[in-house]
């Protein structure tokens, strides 16, 4: 299956990549390189995380970094929806 951004999605990427880089550059390449494996993982296997409360949505969290992938499978495609740091306010169900 192909994996696609959306454009909050992409948005969401950028501003964890990009406060990783300031915050520690050494360890940013680490959890870029888990966060892009794990969400590259999702074209092979879907269904890999469980649902949310929102139909149709799924939440996958990154194992040993603190992130959190909502995502919809739709047809022959997977498609990030929001990307977020787990200690975060949860997103309200309707901004998925």
């Amino acid at each position: 299956m192909r994996v696609r951004y959306t454009p909050r999605a992409r948005s969401d990427l950028q501003a964890i990549f990009d406060y990783l880089d300031q915050v520690s550059p050494a360890g940013a390449r680490m959890v870029k390189q888990t966060l892009e494996r794990r969400i590259r993982l999702l074209g092979e296997i879907p269904f890999i995380a469980p649902t949310t409360e929102e139909l149709g949505v799924y939440e996958l969290s990154i194992v040993r970094y603190p992130y959190k992938v909502y995502y919809r499978v739709e047809n022959d495609e997977v498609r990030i929806v929001h990307i977020r740091h787990a200690s975060r306010r949860p997103p309200v169900v309707s901004e998925l």
